[in-house]
């Protein structure tokens, strides 16, 4: 008995130690004083903001793309967007400044939420981007902070964890999670780079947020620093490098490809959809071209993968001539016979490094399923894709996508018909069509 209490002494102290080192971290990493530039005595409902700042709060919002999950309605940043998560669905919050979203937050609490991830129901979760936020500087948080106070108000109380699985519906989690993956360190300039590299890099890591979905997350969703930008998984669709590397990234491309891109959601040869077209049409679009070069410019020196182009699939295996000849039949109308693309409307093959990824989740999700592309202020169309899952089975499919992966100067490992099942199966898509011989 003498020996169990003093092991379970000894586990009480370890203990203790443990939960005195976790408070000291928590204090200390978590230090609100950050926030004292900001004022502690008006609530968002009462701030009367001046019209200049609010004017510039609307763009930190775009650049934030604030919008993108806080709004089920257009405009209303009234929440209710379900997020799903490998935990479970967690539910964007109301930000709007009625007492059921922020209405009762001083200009400090916003500054703590945002930035250090403390909101006011406690710890919030990563998927609300504070690891980014965190970059914004005070006089982009005050401006932000403006033009929330001139948001309609709208009344809509929501359980942001109700469909969270336990124990990752106790917010309390989140403090361990902070102390594993989050450093509450601001941005800092890089005095050996210019001006326009630093605003990229400012904005990149900043209100653009670009690493959340464009880098890759470990088992407990903390990103991969040591992979930053290198690609990220987003369950049915895949965010691509957008680094330097000269065959899956952006070294290839010029500053001004990119920044046309951003801009317009297609530079003739890719067409933003999926998430991507979302980010444009609710965000990047509205960018001053300044700032999309500045982002370009940044993206263009960021250290990639080292990712190398492979050896094309030989042309003459029975595989690749059946994938040719379905090709020409359901593709080519839009994609050209020679992967060239129709401009704004369908991209081209050839030269797209995005095809080429090892995760071809892209491109099953838009065969299974079809899909829309980017409908911005100088690309309005959106053509949009059907689904052929009716039209094609897995290994028919797979044929299709390993000729055009390695067809025009493209080359990419083959695809596995297996992940084409596991996306048919995840999109419910439908089987080949029967046809009674």
């Amino acid at each position: 008995m003498a020996n169990w209490k003093k092991i379970g002494g000894g586990v009480a102290a370890v203990a203790v130690i443990a939960a005195a080192g976790a408070g000291w971290w928590a204090w200390d990493t978590l230090d609100t004083s950050r926030s004292d530039v900001a004022d502690d005595s008006v609530t968002l409902a009462e701030f009367k903001a001046d019209p200049e700042a609010v004017a510039r709060g609307e763009y930190v919002m775009r650049t934030g793309d604030c919008a993108a999950c806080h709004t089920r309605e257009s405009g209303s940043f009234a929440g209710g967007y379900e997020i799903a998560t490998p935990f479970g669905v967690l539910v964007s919050s109301n930000i709007t400044p009625d007492a059921t979203g922020i209405g009762a937050m001083t200009e400090r609490d916003f500054f703590n939420a945002l930035r250090q991830g403390l909101g006011q129901h406690g710890p919030l979760y990563p998927a609300m981007p504070y690891t980014a936020y965190k970059n914004l500087s005070d006089g982009d948080m005050h401006d932000l902070w403006a033009y929330m106070s001139t948001v309609p108000p709208v009344q809509n109380d929501i359980d942001e964890t109700a469909g969270m699985k336990f124990p990752f519906n106790i917010r309390l989690a989140m403090v361990g999670w902070d102390m594993l993956f989050f450093d509450n360190a601001g941005y800092a300039p890089d005095a050996s780079q210019d001006e326009v590299w630093n605003r990229g890099k400012y904005i990149v890591d900043g209100g653009g947020h670009c690493s959340a979905c464009h880098s890759p997350r470990n088992i407990l969703s903390g990103e991969v620093a040591s992979q930053y930008l290198q690609g990220g998984s987003l369950g049915t669709s895949y965010a691509p490098e957008i680094t330097s590397n000269e065959y899956l990234g952006l070294g290839a491309q010029s500053v001004d490809s990119i920044a046309q891109y951003l801009r317009t959601g297609t530079n003739g040869v890719e067409v933003a959809a999926g998430p991507m077209a979302e980010a444009i049409e609710h965000s990047l679009q509205h960018m001053t071209e300044d700032d999309l070069v500045a982002v370009a410019t940044y993206l263009k020196t960021v250290p990639g993968s080292d990712a190398v182009r492979p050896e094309p699939l030989a042309a003459e295996s029975d595989a690749m001539k059946r994938g040719a000849l379905e090709y020409e039949v359901s593709c080519s109308a839009c994609h050209g016979p020679h992967g060239e693309g129709m401009g704004l409307l369908a991209p081209a093959f050839a030269g797209n490094a995005a095809m080429l990824s090892p995760d071809i989740t892209n491109l099953t999700h838009a065969l299974m399923v079809g899909g829309r592309a980017v409908s911005s202020h100088e690309s309005p169309t959106g053509a949009g894709m059907p689904s052929f899952a009716w039209k094609y089975s897995d290994r028919q499919l797979a044929e299709i996508l390993d000729y055009v992966r390695n067809s025009w100067g493209n080359a990419a490992p083959p695809v596995d018909v297996a992940d084409v099942a596991k996306m048919r199966a995840d999109t419910q898509a439908r089987d080949k069509l029967a046809i009674p011989q």
